[in-house]
């Protein structure tokens, strides 16, 4: 029912007028003027009275939520929104003051630390992306690294700031406070934890260096120093910030899993490689950053320890070890209940095993891994780390070298099993395997063949022998005279043995590319000719690959599985 007041033109529903709007929010939330919209913030806030302000708020909104008009609601909506933003916000000013208090109380960076912390630059010629035949403009990059004991003195840094490991490839340090440059080694590389050590053969660069100790993970909340040459300068640059979290993360250079630290000190580009320091100890190396969330991630020094042990004990490029199968979480019930698993049960199930793996033939798609060396999986996928920290359940073989075994305990069809499985090199991915690799291509009949880890080519005139198939362009080669490729040195092999008057090839989705092989020889004689191409094939499919050190004549192997042959058709200029 709707009345109106003598002498007023105000409307009421209910019991609560528009003009006692701001009353009710003076007496909500224990304001002493009535003028709740006017009214200052106290002085004082805690997290529980922000709690008491939305349970009353509730309780209000219940109360009246039959009588209370629509618009009454959006304004006291509003307010409240708009109070407890304001409340928070406040809350936030105090954490940044508190954090500001804990980085002052923190003190100074050892000087022998600073002394330590190196310039790292490197020059490298980068090859053609349409013409892996040709060298293209230098590419530079600067960052930092740090000294360390391996195996003798030696400089710890990222793999990136080292760029392409080739032929062309030149490394320099200099010495915090010196102008001099020093030829750098890059001993070994790892792209898959971002890690790379350098030698420096000079007893004048090493003379009075401090080598810095690695220490353990820091607890959360901690102050931490970022050390290293930031962007934008030559001298020295040290921030500091707190660790946030600690994590399994995809590194952006190699997008592998790994154990990760957050922090929220300031990392650029410069000083990318440098240590980050917390008392007189070196807890992790500065790698990636974040300038929108304004915060920098950290290689932690378990990885770092892996690495260096990895590199003493094998020549393998790779030291993170792999399970390489495919699984998915099983925190939905009825799919728990469906793989026959108990209400105590927790674990992951297994989608697809690679043929490569360890745990092929041994372990089976759509078992329940239910723990991995005595450490039960979540049905997060997650696992029980350091001071109640949870984190994926990968970090537990990633750390194990390849040839090691994990005990592996899985569900099947409701019967439980164990098994000890020898885990095998995290397989490179396409993105890895351009950092090891020169470029490789084969050329024949107007065509240049390239594996699949590589950029596809362009830039030759179209001839009479490949006229007809520009839309067989990027195509997956899938046999040669009905041989089926197995990469691209076995594609090259199959095509200069061939003794038919025709070559077929059968491409992607059965597409079939047919050449005169006699005419296609000829063909691309005179096209390398034409073209001032030295070789109409690249070195490493000449030589043996090399199944051991991927920087022994600046070559590697990659796995079969992982080079898919690929052809693009050459084009009209």
């Amino acid at each position: 029912m709707f009345l109106r007041s003598p002498g007023s033109e105000r409307i009421t529903h209910g019991r609560y007028s528009r003009a006692r709007v701001p009353s009710l929010l003076s007496s909500l939330f224990f304001l002493s003027n009535n003028n709740a919209l006017t009214n200052s913030l106290p002085t004082v806030t805690t997290t529980s009275r922000v709690s008491r302000y939305k349970d009353l708020y509730r309780k209000s909104m219940a109360a009246s939520e039959k009588s209370m008009a629509a618009s009454e609601k959006d304004v006291i909506l509003q307010l409240v929104t708009g109070l407890i933003r304001k409340i928070n916000t406040m809350q936030e000013g105090e954490k940044q003051v508190e954090r500001w208090k804990k980085i002052e109380e923190s003190g100074p960076v050892n000087e022998l630390m600073l002394n330590s912390v190196v310039e790292v630059s490197s020059t490298s010629t980068v090859y053609g992306k349409f013409k892996p035949w040709e060298t293209h403009s230098e590419e530079s990059s600067k960052g930092s690294g740090f000294a360390i004991e391996i195996a003798g003195k030696k400089i710890l840094t990222n793999a990136h700031v080292v760029i392409a490991m080739n032929d062309h490839t030149s490394v320099n340090v200099k010495r915090h406070g010196s102008s001099i440059n020093y030829k750098a080694k890059v001993v070994k590389i790892s792209h898959e934890c971002d890690l790379a050590i350098l030698d420096i053969d000079s007893d004048k660069f090493w003379d009075g260096m401090y080598l810095l100790e690695l220490g353990d993970i820091p607890p959360l909340q901690e102050v931490v120093s970022v050390v290293g040459y930031s962007e934008g300068g030559d001298n020295i640059c040290v921030t500091k910030g707190l660790v946030l979290r600690v994590e399994t993360k995809e590194y952006d250079h190699s997008d592998k899993d790994l154990l990760s630290i957050q922090i929220d000190a300031s990392i650029d580009h410069g000083n990318t490689g440098g240590p980050v320091i917390m008392g007189n100890k070196v807890v992790g190396v500065a790698y990636a950053f974040s300038p929108k969330k304004n915060s920098g991630f950290v290689i932690p020094t378990p990885t770092i320890k892996h690495f260096i042990s990895g590199v003493q004990e094998s020549r393998q490029y790779s030291c993170f070890g792999s399970l390489d199968l495919s699984y998915q979480s099983l925190e939905n019930v009825q799919l728990r209940n469906h793989f026959k698993m108990s209400p105590e049960m927790t674990g992951i199930l297994i989608n697809k095993i690679s043929s490569s793996s360890g745990a092929y033939k041994i372990l089976r798609k759509y078992d329940i891994i239910l723990a991995i060396d005595g450490v039960p999986i979540g049905n997060d996928e997650k696992v029980p780390f350091q001071n109640k920290r949870r984190i994926n359940c990968s970090h537990l073989v990633s750390l194990k070298k390849p040839g090691e075994k994990a005990l592996v305990k899985v569900l099947r069809n409701g019967k439980e099993h164990e098994y000890n499985i020898s885990l095998k090199p995290v397989k490179p991915n396409v993105k890895v395997q351009e950092f090891y690799n020169l470029p490789s291509y084969y050329i024949f009949g107007g065509f240049v063949f390239a594996p699949l880890t590589k950029s596809y080519l362009d830039g030759l005139n179209e001839y009479d022998i490949n006229k007809g198939y520009a839309s067989l362009n990027g195509l997956q080669v899938k046999k040669v005279n009905r041989v089926k490729v197995k990469n691209l040195k076995h594609l090259c092999e199959l095509i200069e043995k061939c003794c038919t008057n025709d070559l077929k090839l059968v491409l992607q989705d059965d597409k079939v590319m047919v050449l005169n092989y006699e005419s296609a020889k000829t063909a691309t004689l005179q096209i390398i000719e034409r073209h001032g191409i030295k070789s109409h094939i690249s070195k490493d499919i000449c030589l043996p690959m090399l199944l051991d050190d991927p920087f022994k004549d600046n070559r590697i192997n990659l796995l079969p599985s992982s080079i898919r042959p690929i052809f693009d058709l050459v084009q009209k200029d």
